[in-house]
């Protein structure tokens, strides 16, 4: 989801024009919605209705083990008529990210919460060194309870590495964003 004013992506702080290189780089389609945080839902709704008309009937949810998000997925997608997928689920954090570093993915911190977290983490390659020093100052390698968010840009599913430069850096709400294009 893009927020309301069609510049950047919920939560990661990502253009629609970053987004669109990612999916072209996997060959996969992108299809997105406009939403602030109070109609979020009506409009992941609106996007499942217009999925369910084209055939489609499964969605895949990358979420570890928090069970508010679960229960969000599934009641959204079973009202939708979807079947919703988690293959992450009760999977040990640890090696989750640890399977993603090994399978040769990359991947850079763009946001991350400065009350759960320190600043200089944004922009660090998620890689094993990464990893123990988050893990050595009690903070989810996964980012699982909203300390950070990534972007992934090259991998096994892509054709080509994302190519991607940083601008700054903004700060808003105790967020810190990588403005990156």
């Amino acid at each position: 989801m893009i927020d309301e004013t069609g510049e950047h992506s919920r939560s990661h702080g990502l253009t629609p024009e970053l987004l669109e290189r990612q999916s072209r780089m996997m060959n996969l389609p992108l299809y997105t919605g406009n939403a602030s945080w109070e109609n979020y839902e009506d409009e992941f709704r609106k996007r499942l209705k217009i999925f369910r008309q084209s055939g489609l009937s499964h969605g895949v949810f990358g979420d570890i083990d928090l069970e508010q998000h679960r229960q969000w997925v599934e009641r959204i997608c079973n009202e939708s008529g979807f079947h919703s997928h988690l293959p992450l689920w009760k999977e040990n954090r640890k090696d989750v990210v640890k399977e993603f570093i090994d399978a040769s993915f990359k991947a850079v911190i763009v946001v991350v919460n400065t009350g759960k977290m320190p600043e200089e983490f944004l922009g660090r390659s998620i890689d094993h060194k990464l990893v123990g020093e988050l893990e050595d100052l009690g903070i989810d390698a996964c980012g699982e309870n909203g300390e950070f968010h990534s972007f992934v840009y090259d991998g096994p599913l892509f054709e080509y590495p994302v190519n991607f430069s940083i601008r700054s850096t903004i700060r808003m709400d105790g967020y810190s964003y990588l403005e990156i294009d």
